[in-house]
């Protein structure tokens, strides 16, 4: 198959999707993109051009949820912790039920006839190479957790495994073990740990996130409509989409993209800070963070403005390849041997203990379900419409069957890679040097202290501080330009101001998060908008069938 140069969206039809190449079934609507816009420009001076319903309830929405936190941010601690412990306690069947049917659903495309179908129609051909796409879907998916949690969620898992169920004074367990964790026996405790932290960040996020990019991608790529959430649902509601049932659909899908992007610059912020902190004594003080969000911010802003190829591409690139050189010094100067061998024996662990894990229902790990499990399921969901429609925008050209094994399978094995280097180099260190204060750690602070035991600290310490800050920057300029795309009625070239805009309340709602009650203000927002969106993606996934069984194969 011919593969085109990496190009940008035709520049003749910049608000256009580009039409199918080849027999595909599009959809006959009256509907055009940008119909229900409000246009305002002003020449040289400023330009608008917004759905009249998606941006103005969006963005009042944002700005008195932004406002009110600053204000009240000395009494919103307690409630923000209560819903997240609320949410997570009471729905937590719900949200593995509903990951668990996502990851099915990708398996069965993989096998399905269904699998042959191109996005694009079946001329189409991809827009961009296979390092180009990887690198931008990668970069967007999960960047910013895997530096905060490569090295704490493998280290976290084994101590509590190690130590086993610690069961409080009314017979309730308290600890953080997954399942019953395997009490001092080292080896199976860091088998399961491994195997837990895998669970989180392999095939189960990636499966919520390619359910929406190729639902997507097909509504819009192959049956022609504006590649927006409500799209997906045109089947389900016909042309009424376009009325109340899209706008409530378009609505939630902004308020969990920019709540789950804010809960991610939160927890960047937080480990920048301790990585300077770390590295050059400065303070790490609310006051620091506050001040690296508003830099990245501004950075973000100017890569948002650049625009898909100039910015996020080259970012995206340039920052896939500083992981890979982290990747490659931790396993050059770490336990080698281990390392190699243990990428096996934590991929079987995982097949191993994926049903267990999986398991919605009669287990007695609530710490460990709740506070883990359903944060990550509901955490990606708020995620998934930013990730969802980036990947979808740049896998144009690709069958159904290439897209879901490369957003399926192929990032769950560079993340079970990059857990067994990063997490197994601190285990090692725990277990095998007696290294404690690597343990003994703050969160944000124990990827810093695993690189202070390998050779070049302070090189790979500043290479990890840069990985976090570009992460962060790609992930808040590519989720700016999607919820721009949401809240201008499906336009892929908005005006620059409304990108701006929101590159610049997603800062704000960061700081006001952090000072209305830190990490568990963040969580609580991601936990919140990522559970009214799972039932939407529940019938996104009907939809997609729908979508799939009507075109010609």
């Amino acid at each position: 198959m011919t593969q085109k140069p990496d190009v940008p969206l035709d520049p003749a039809a910049p608000d256009a999707i580009p039409a199918p190449e080849g027999a595909t079934q599009v959809i006959a609507t009256d509907y055009e993109i940008g119909q229900d816009n409000i246009n305002y420009r002003r020449r040289f001076v400023f330009e608008l051009d917004i759905h009249n319903v998606v941006f103005s309830v969006s963005a009042i929405g944002v700005v008195a949820f932004t406002l009110l936190t600053l204000m009240f941010q000395n009494t919103l601690d307690p409630l923000f912790s209560g819903l997240r412990d609320f949410l997570t306690s009471s729905l937590d069947w719900f949200f593995i039920v509903v990951a668990n049917i996502f990851v099915l659903l990708c398996f069965a495309l993989i096998v399905l006839p269904l699998g042959r179908i191109r996005l694009g129609g079946p001329d189409a051909t991809p827009d961009y190479s296979y390092a180009s796409w990887f690198s931008m879907l990668f970069a967007a998916g999960m960047g910013i957790g895997l530096m905060f949690y490569g090295v704490s969620e493998p280290l976290g898992n084994f101590t509590a495994a190690f130590q086993g169920p610690e069961v409080g004074s009314d017979g309730t367990r308290t600890d953080w073990a997954p399942l019953q964790g395997v009490p001092g026996d080292a080896e199976g405790a860091r088998r399961l740990a491994m195997a837990a932290t895998i669970f989180h960040w392999a095939l189960h996020p990636w499966a919520i996130y390619a359910v929406v990019a190729l639902s997507l991608a097909l509504f819009s790529f192959n049956k022609g409509l504006p590649m927006t959430l409500r799209s997906i649902f045109y089947p389900i509601f016909g042309e009424r989409v376009w009325g109340w049932p899209g706008h409530l659909i378009d609505i939630l899908a902004v308020f969990a993209t920019i709540f789950g992007l804010s809960t991610s610059l939160g927890i960047g912020a937080q480990q920048a800070s301790a990585g300077l902190n770390f590295l050059f004594g400065l303070p790490a003080t609310t006051g620091a963070m506050i001040f690296l969000i508003i830099i990245i911010t501004a950075i973000a802003t100017a890569s948002v403005v650049a625009g898909m190829d100039k910015g996020v591409k080259r970012l995206s690139e340039i920052n896939m390849g500083l992981a890979f050189l982290l990747l490659v010094f931790v396993i050059a100067t770490g336990p080698t041997t281990q390392i190699a061998t243990g990428f096996f024996k934590n991929l079987l662990a995982y097949v191993e203990y994926l049903p267990a894990l999986s398991n919605p229902v009669g287990r007695d790990d609530d710490n460990f379900r709740q506070g883990w499990t359903a944060f990550y399921w509901a955490w990606w969901i708020s995620w998934s419409p930013f990730v969802g429609m980036f990947i979808a925008r740049v896998s144009r050209g690709r069958t159904v069957r290439e897209f879901v094994i490369a957003v399926l399978l192929i990032p769950s094995i560079v993340s079970t890679l990059w857990m067994t280097a990063l997490g197994g180099t601190a285990i090692s260190q725990v277990v095998n040097q007696g290294l404690t204060s690597v343990q003994d750690a703050a969160l944000e602070l124990q990827l810093f202290e695993m690189l202070s035991h390998l050779p070049l600290t302070g090189i790979t310490s500043l290479l990890g501080i840069v990985l976090v800050i570009v992460f962060f920057v790609t992930s808040s300029d590519s989720g700016s330009l999607v919820i721009d795309t949401i809240s201008a009625g499906g336009k892929i070239n908005a005006p620059t101001p409304q990108r701006v805009f929101w590159a610049t309340f997603e800062g704000l709602i960061a700081i006001a998060l952090l000072l209305g009650g830190g990490l568990a203000a963040l969580q609580a927002m991601a936990v919140s908008t990522g559970f009214p969106f799972a039932i939407v993606l529940v019938g996104a996934c009907f939809a997609l069938l729908k979508g799939l069984t009507a075109e010609p194969r």
